[in-house]
């Protein structure tokens, strides 16, 4: 009986461990969060004001960050894909020109 319980309390304290551990770890959009939080607290903003701050801090990274993600294919695709929306292109028709732009250049 008390190696049971000993041995279920060493299993417990390893997990809490863990998982304390992982908890400390921010993500990235924790870490924007922080860092924009801190932002509006220093300009002392508050209600809409700081409601308007924090999205707009929260955006203008989040936006800054899908710039550099992206790959030269996808820029690529995303000129393709707008090209074929002004021509207005729809199924095959589409498909084909689709094709013959990503494969333009490459």
């Amino acid at each position: 009986m008390k190696i049971t319980l000993l041995v279920t309390l060493l299993f417990g304290l390893v997990l809490m461990t863990t998982v304390g551990a992982a908890e400390k770890t921010l993500t990235p959009q924790q870490q924007k969060m922080t860092l924009c939080n801190e932002q509006a607290s220093s300009k002392a903003l508050k209600g809409d004001a700081r409601k308007s701050f924090m999205s707009e801090c929260l955006k203008k990274d989040s936006a800054k960050a899908e710039e550099k993600t992206l790959t030269p294919q996808q820029k690529k695709m995303q000129a393709c894909n707008a090209e074929a929306g002004q021509k207005a292109l729809k199924g095959e028709d589409r498909n084909k020109f689709m094709s013959t732009c990503l494969k333009k250049n490459g």
